[in-house]
C-alpha cells in the first residue's frame, strides 16, 4: 500500500488559522528536513486556553503566540513529547503566562536529541483527561518516536497525532528512544479508535483521511522491514551503515541518510527481539 504525502500547507509563519472547530494553528518559523516549515502550534478551546507543543524557545514564535491569545487566558501548556523542536518554548511561555506545564515525562536519559531540561508540572498517563471550559481532551500515549510521546484526542473527533502520524513524511524511529516495536503498536493503537478526523500533526497541514493514512503507514512499515530481511539475506554479515542503501536505495536524500540509519538500526533490533535478526559487534545477520 503506497502513502500518499500531504504536504500544501500554505500558512504563513507566525500567521493564526482556524484549523478546526475550537483548534487555532501557528508555525513556527524552524523549517528544516525534519520539521518541514516548522512545528506546528495549536491553540485549543476560547477565553480559558491550552496551547500544544510552544516549540522550540524562539522570541518571534513566543510572540506569535501572545499576539494570538491577546484577551485570553492561557491556563495550561500540553507538550506531546520532548523533542528540542517541540517542548522548549514551553519555559518562556510559562514565564509569561504562569500556566502549568503537561506531559507524559522527562526525556530519557542517555537520548539525544531530547529537551532534558523539561519537566512537567503534572504527569499525564495514558487515559489521562484535559478539561476546559471550552475543551476536553485525553492523553494517548503513543511512544515509538520518542518514548513519552503523547497523542492528545480531543470531544469532538480531532485527534493531535503530533510526531507520530504526520502527513508531509513517515516518522524517524530513532533508538535508543525510538523504538520500532512500540511504533507499530501505537499505530495500532490509534487504528483500533473510530471516529477521530482529522488528525492535526506536529509538522505540516491536518490530515482529513487518518485510517486509510495509518493504514498506508503500517503496509510502509511492514513493507520496509521485509527490505531489512532481503538485506540482511543478500549482503550481511553488515554495518548498519552498508545496509542504508540496499534498503533505502540511491534516491534517499544525502540529508536523511543518517536519519534511515537510525530507523533501519530501529527495524534490525525489533528483529532481533522476535529473533529473526542476531547482532556481532558492529555486524548485523539473518539469526
Amino acid at each position: 500500500m503506497s502513502i500518499v504525502h500531504v504536504r500544501e500547507d500554505n500558512l504563513p509563519h507566525g500567521a493564526v488559522e482556524d484549523t478546526a472547530p475550537g483548534v487555532r494553528r501557528i508555525i513556527c518559523a524552524n523549517p528544516g528536513p525534519f520539521t518541514f516549515r516548522g512545528t506546528n502550534t495549536y491553540i485549543i478551546g476560547s477565553g480559558r486556553v491550552a496551547v500544544l507543543d510552544p516549540g522550540p524557545a524562539d522570541a518571534a514564535h513566543l510572540d506569535a503566540i501572545r499576539r494570538a491569545t491577546d484577551g485570553e487566558v492561557i491556563e495550561r501548556i500540553l507538550v506531546s513529547h520532548t523533542h528540542r523542536d517541540h517542548s522548549p518554548g514551553a519555559a518562556p511561555l510559562q514565564a509569561l503566562t504562569g500556566a502549568p506545564t503537561l506531559g507524559f515525562g522527562r526525556h530519557a536519559e542517555g537520548a539525544d536529541g531530547g529537551d532534558h531540561d523539561f519537566s512537567p508540572d503534572e504527569v499525564l498517563p495514558d487515559g489521562a483527561l484535559v478539561e476546559g471550559d471550552t475543551y476536553r481532551l485525553t492523553a494517548i500515549h503513543t511512544p515509538g518516536h520518542c518514548a513519552n510521546h503523547l497523542c492528545f484526542a480531543m470531544e469532538g473527533g480531532v485527534m493531535f497525532s503530533a510526531d507520530h502520524v504526520m502527513g508531509w513524511s513517515t516518522t524517524v524511529v530513532g533508538p535508543p528512544d525510538g523504538n520500532m516495536a512500540d511504533y507499530m503498536t501505537s499505530l495500532a493503537k490509534l487504528a483500533a479508535r473510530d471516529g477521530d478526523a482529522p488528525y492535526l500533526p506536529g509538522h505540516g497541514p491536518a490530515i482529513h483521511e487518518p485510517a486509510a493514512y495509518v493504514a498506508a503507514l503500517a503496509a510502509h512499515r511492514r513493507e520496509r522491514e521485509q527490505r531489512v530481511v532481503d538485506a540482511l539475506a543478500a549482503h550481511g554479515p553488515a554495518t548498519v551503515d552498508a545496509l542504508v542503501m540496499p534498503v533505502y536505495g540511491p534516491t534517499l536524500d544525502a540529508r536523511l541518510v543518517g536519519a534511515a540509519a537510525r530507523s533501519l538500526l530501529a527495524h534490525l533490533i525489533k528483529l532481533e527481539h522476535e529473533g529473526a535478526a542476531r547482532q556481532d559487534g558492529p555486524l548485523w545477520r539473518r539469526a
